[in-house]
Parts: structure tokens; sequence; C-alpha cells
């Protein structure tokens, strides 16, 4: 390794644009340069990325068995290849096989993550009704979810990152009347304190943190509406006895200005899209026509004892197989991986 993280690339679901943005970023000799990658994956699948993309002749894709066997160098894209795709899948449909295989990726470079065979994962994203008809989605809604349960965790979120505008979430992936009962004075707690974990793996040890109220103006003082001043001020008040430096409940329309501006180091949001919104504003680029041109921003996994970070955008199946999908969001994923991986392992 000569003290280089290995960071595991999972090929995320086939049809989507996850292969090919897994290839772009491995033609980048800087990552090479800070990491071992390899992808867990397809190796055809690599391959026909590569050809959809019109990438470098001299590019070539080796298959792996075992981590312990290859050889990491710029210019020899490392697969560990399941061999787990029988079909030709086309690109931008949803199949079993495609969404059973996805899953796969995740299961095994999960487990050696825990067997630390591999510092760091990287994910590149799934589609959820591949991820439904292949198997995963009867008991996941999502990434998050299957790496809590792999890693049998209990107190876990998702963290967005573009920069230093960081977001944590009390619920993700559920509908918004039942995030609204998942606001309780514990989960707002336990949010708080999963927050804090979240900047101390950046090195912020004792972290600013604004916490979004969940009505607008917060509630108001109880006019609009009870959990502000029910339950999201005791847990933002219990914090503040054990220490912990926040703010709230705050009216989240202006949460976030004053997150980008860096007076807040982390904000915590009370639902999927009250964080992911602004995020996605700072992150995403649009051309007049509507067409995605630029994605940056991440997604890290908190709470599970392996490090997970992902990309912050979905299968994109309008552009897959046509070779213009931008790679900016995995290779900030990868080179943030890096960090907290060697942060964890190399300097201690």
């Amino acid at each position: 390794m000569k003290g280089k993280s290995i960071i595991g690339i999972t090929m995320g679901e086939p049809a989507g644009i996850g292969p090919e943005i897994c290839v772009k970023a491995l033609c980048n000799k800087k990552i090479y340069e800070i990491c071992n990658p390899v992808i867990i994956g397809d190796k055809n699948i690599i391959k026909k990325s590569i050809i959809n993309s019109n990438i470098l002749d001299s590019l070539s894709v080796v298959s792996y068995d075992k981590i312990e066997d290859i050889n990491f160098k710029f210019g020899e894209i490392a697969v560990l290849d399941l061999k787990n795709i029988l079909d030709d899948i086309p690109f931008g449909v949803d199949t079993k096989s495609g969404g059973r295989a996805a899953g796969e990726y995740i299961e095994k470079a999960v487990n050696l993550a825990l067997e630390r065979k591999i510092h760091a994962i990287v994910t590149a994203p799934i589609s959820k009704m591949a991820f439904q008809l292949g198997g995963w989605g009867i008991k996941y809604q999502g990434h998050t979810e299957m790496l809590a349960d792999l890693t049998n965790s209990k107190k876990f979120t998702m963290l967005l990152a573009h920069g230093n505008f960081r977001v944590v979430h009390v619920s993700v992936h559920v509908p918004l009347k039942d995030a609204i009962l998942k606001v309780t004075k514990s989960r707002v707690i336990e949010t708080i304190e999963l927050a804090v974990k979240a900047c101390q793996m950046f090195g912020i040890e004792n972290p600013h943190i604004a916490m979004c109220g969940l009505n607008p103006h917060a509630g108001e003082g109880g006019k609009l509406g009870s959990e502000d001043i029910n339950e999201i001020l005791p847990a933002v008040e219990e914090c503040k006895k054990r220490g912990i430096n926040v703010d709230g409940p705050l009216p989240a329309d202006t949460v976030w200005p004053k997150l980008k501006s860096g007076f807040y180091d982390i904000a915590v949001a009370n639902y999927h899209d009250q964080g992911h919104i602004p995020t996605k504003l700072l992150g995403f680029q649009y051309d007049k026509e509507g067409n995605c041109i630029d994605i940056h921003g991440v997604n890290i996994t908190i709470g599970i004892p392996i490090i997970r970070v992902s990309v912050e955008h979905g299968t994109a199946y309008g552009k897959a197989g046509k070779g213009i999908a931008s790679p900016n969001s995995i290779i900030d994923s990868i080179k943030i991986a890096t960090t907290l991986a060697n942060k964890k392992f190399f300097q201690n």
C-alpha cells in the first residue's frame, strides 16, 4: 500500500451513469497519487463505458478476484469483478438483474471494509426501482439504510457536504407526513450528536450547529405548529447542557445563508428536502435548456463503523451510455473518502 488508502468504488446501477463516471474519475492521474482505487463491479460493463466515453486507447481494465492481488497503477483500472451480470443490460432501463448486481456490489464493499481490506467505500448511484426489482428494496429504502443494517448500526444519518456547507438530517427517505412524526426530542438529540461526530471527522472538535425549525418561522412560539416548541426546543436545551454549541430551533429559511457564510459549521435539517434543496442549489448547475452541466457535492453516512462517501446525484438514465456525464461528484467523493481514511488509518 505504501501508506496509501485503498478506496473501494462500487459501480452502482449498471444501466446508469455510475460505470461511466467511475471510469472518467480513474482517468485522472491525481487520483492515483492520493489513493489506491478499485472498482467493485463488472469488468465488461466498465469496458463498455470506456468505449462509450471515447477514452484513451491506452487505458486497460484488469479483473481481480482478491484485493491483495491488485497492482495499483495509473492507466490500469482494477476491477474486483463479481461476474454477476448475466444479461446484456440496456442503458437507462430498470432490470431485476441490474438491481440485484448493484446491491451485491454494496454488500461486497461493506464486507471488505469491515475486514479492513479496503479503507473506505465510495458509491456510485443506484436506481430505487431496480433495487426493488432486484430484491434489495424490499428491505432497504436505499444505500444509507442498507449500510446501517449491514454494519449493525442503530444511530445513523446522512451528511450532505458541498465544501464547508454541511447538512445532516433527522429523517431522510420517508414520506413527509411520516417525517413530521419522526421529529421527536430523542431523535433530534441523536441527530445533533451525530452532527458533532460528522464535524469531528473533519477536524472541527467543537462545531457551531444550527438546528432548523420544522414549521414556518420555527413555529412562531407554537402558533404555527407545536413540534418546534414541544420537541425541538427541549432537545436543543438538553444538548446545550451536554456542552454542545447548538442554536435553535431557527427559522429554516434563514439558516442556509448563515451556514454558507461560515457562521455555522453544520446544520441539522428535519427532513429530506429541507436539507437537500439548499445543498443541491449550490452544487448542481444547469443550462437554459434544463441540461445538467456540472455537479459537485457528496453524501457521507454518519454513525456507521466504516467510511462511506457517495455522489450527490442519481443514475441520470437520460445521459447513460452517451459519454456525457460529469465525474466531478465522484471525484469529490474519492478525495473526501481518502482524506477521512488517511486520518483514520494512517495518522494515528
